[in-house]
């Protein structure tokens, strides 16, 4: 028995060790890309607006996605909506594209994944408070069921981006290329 948790040991130290430090950083981000990238992409995509300047005028469908009371208590004319909220709707539609950029890229990534958790977090007070959300849409923990859009599912999203805030990039990422840049060079002479 002593051979067998010896031998148990060794395999999962090196896997812990050697393995995991490039694979883990390295899947996680990867996950995001297939499963949340498109989403969150797709989803900023309907809130610009016409044209060019698209970029820097959100649509109307930027606010009732984002302010939806406030969006309807002016009728959904963006022009009665005040510059500060102008400037919160304007942050959530670039942070759904430059956010998911930069943790593909592995650039900044700590603070993209923080970033990301705070949108995800911000995202569902939107949806069940905002667009009020019923109760099988925001689900329970704890129980039989395991797809509710918000509590099931979002704590999925924000696992995999906690562990990019705790762990990093990883060595296959734009971070460790500048980290590489970052530290001095020695020579062994």
């Amino acid at each position: 028995m002593n051979a067998l948790n010896s031998l148990h040991d060794k395999v999962f130290e090196a896997v812990e060790h050697r393995l995991a430090p490039v694979l883990m950083p390295s899947l996680a981000r990867l996950i995001f890309a297939g499963t949340l990238l498109v989403y969150f992409w797709n989803s900023g995509l309907t809130k610009l607006g016409d044209g060019v300047a698209g970029i820097v005028q959100p649509g109307f469908n930027a606010y009732a996605q984002v302010l939806p009371r406030i969006a309807e208590s002016v009728s959904y004319d963006a022009s009665q909506i005040g510059f500060g909220w102008k400037l919160v709707v304007l942050a959530g539609t670039w942070a759904e594209f430059i956010l998911p950029a930069l943790l593909i890229l592995g650039l900044f990534t700590r603070l993209a994944a923080l970033g990301m958790i705070g949108f995800v977090v911000v995202q569902s007070y939107v949806d069940i408070v905002g667009h009020n959300a019923d109760a099988s849409t925001i689900g329970s923990w704890f129980d039989a069921t395991s797809d509710s859009l918000i509590l099931d599912q979002r704590a999925f999203w924000v696992f995999l981006l906690l562990f990019l805030v705790v762990r990093g990039a990883g060595p296959l990422s734009l971070d460790a290329v500048l980290r590489g840049r970052a530290a001095p060079q020695t020579s062994a002479a």
